[in-house]
C-alpha cells in the first residue's frame, strides 16, 4: 500500500480559510455588539474571545506544519507572514470587544458602528479571498474592495476623532473613546495588510 509522508499541500489552504471564517464569525458578534443586539456584552465578549483562541489554534498548527513541511505551496515565510496578519485582524476584533465591555461603553456611537460594519464586509472579503488562495484566479475585485473599505475606515476614524476632541469635555471619555477608536482602526489597517500579503503570493507564483 503506497502512501505519502509528505503532507497535503491543500491543507494550508484549508486552515487559511478557516481562519477568515473565524474572522467574519467575530466581526459578526462585534456588529452585533455595537448594533445593541446583544442583551449581555460580557457575554458576547468572552464568545469573541473563544473565537480568537481558535484563531490561535489555527495559527499554532499552521507553525507546526510548517516546521514538518518538505514542501510547501508558497514560501514558508509568506505562509508564516499570512498566518500572523490573519491572526492580528482577530486579536484587535477581540481588543475592541474587551475595550467595550472594559470601559463600559454599551451604546455605540455611529462612528463605533461604521467602524465595526467596515471590519465585518472586510472580514467577509478576506474569507472570499483566502477561498480563492489556492488557484489564485477572481481574486482582484476582493483585493480591491478591502482597499475601499480600509480608505473608508480612515475617514470615519478621522472624523471621529476630530469630534471627539471638538465636543468631548471629560477627559477620561476621550482617553476611552480614542482607544476604541484606535483599536477598531487598527483592525482595518491589519485586513489591509492581509490583502497585500495575498497580492504578492499570488504576484511571485502566477
Amino acid at each position: 500500500m503506497a502512501f505519502s509522508l509528505l503532507p497535503r499541500e491543500d491543507q494550508y489552504f484549508d486552515m487559511f480559510s478557516a481562519m477568515s471564517a473565524k474572522i467574519q464569525e467575530a466581526a459578526g458578534v462585534l456588529v452585533d455588539m455595537m448594533d445593541g443586539k446583544v442583551e449581555d456584552f460580557d457575554q458576547a465578549s468572552k464568545r469573541i474571545k473563544d473565537i480568537e483562541h481558535e484563531c490561535d489554534e489555527i495559527t499554532h498548527g499552521i507553525t507546526t506544519r510548517l516546521n514538518r513541511s518538505f514542501i510547501t505551496p508558497f514560501d514558508r515565510e509568506d505562509i508564516y507572514t499570512l498566518s500572523v496578519a490573519l491572526d492580528d485582524v482577530c486579536d484587535y476584533i477581540d481588543a475592541a470587544a474587551r475595550a467595550s465591555v472594559m470601559y463600559g461603553i454599551n451604546d455605540a456611537n455611529e462612528f463605533i458602528k461604521d467602524l465595526a460594519r467596515i471590519i465585518h464586509e472586510l472580514s467577509m472579503e478576506i474569507n472570499s479571498a483566502t477561498a480563492l488562495l489556492k488557484d489564485g484566479k477572481g481574486m482582484s475585485r476582493h483585493l480591491l474592495e478591502i482597499q475601499r473599505l480600509e480608505n473608508d475606515a480612515d475617514e470615519v476614524y478621522f472624523k471621529a476623532i476630530a469630534a471627539l476632541f471638538k465636543n468631548a469635555t471629560d477627559p477620561i471619555e476621550v482617553i476611552k473613546y480614542k482607544e476604541l477608536y484606535e483599536i477598531l482602526e487598527n483592525a482595518t489597517d491589519r485586513s489591509e495588510s492581509v490583502a497585500n500579503i495575498i497580492e504578492s503570493i499570488v504576484l511571485k507564483h502566477n
